[in-house]
């Protein structure tokens, strides 16, 4: 990719899926967690492009580890949305820490604890390296869906603690 210029895969890979399960499962995400940040953020910030923009960004964000781990074996490639995914769950998890996530689609869980539970097993499996999946992109991935809405709206961090400190399912 540095050797021949071809920049443009910072993006593309994001369009690009290794099989149908790996598709299925990121559009799912982007189906249940998108459009609610879609119009978090519409609300936000008062503009339709900051959506587009933050997919695209977490996109290039969650593929530099990666890229910066293999810039140099002409061998790796890497696809997948599933880093622009995590942001946008991430962000969710953001404005609304004690929403209800489905585990397999079967299990109740709060989304904080899904949360903690993602970052773990990513980070976990990122250090094995054993999978050949993005586990680094998924990592990234969830960090920008927290620092992207936080740097233009610092007051996000008090909001989501308050809300931390008040679980709905003791009230």
């Amino acid at each position: 990719m540095k050797d021949k210029s071809q920049w443009y895969r910072f993006i593309s890979h994001g369009f690009i899926h290794g099989d149908m399960t790996h598709l299925l499962f990121n559009m799912l995400t982007l189906y249940f967690f998108g459009k609610n940040v879609e119009v978090i953020f519409f609300y936000l910030f008062g503009n339709i492009y900051i959506y587009p923009l933050f997919y695209l960004s977490a996109l290039v964000f969650s593929s530099l580890p990666s890229y910066s781990k293999n810039k140099n074996n002409p061998h790796y490639s890497a696809l997948g949305a599933s880093g622009a995914v995590s942001a946008i769950l991430f962000t969710t998890i953001l404005f609304d820490p004690w929403q209800t996530i489905l585990l397999k689609f079967i299990i109740p869980i709060p989304a904080i604890l899904f949360a903690i539970g993602y970052v773990y097993y990513s980070h976990t499996m990122s250090k094995r390296g054993t999978d050949n999946i993005g586990h680094d992109a998924h990592l990234y991935g969830a960090l920008f869906g927290i620092i992207f809405p936080v740097v233009f709206k610092p007051g996000l961090i008090s909001i989501f603690i308050e809300q931390l400190s008040h679980p709905r399912f003791l009230n």
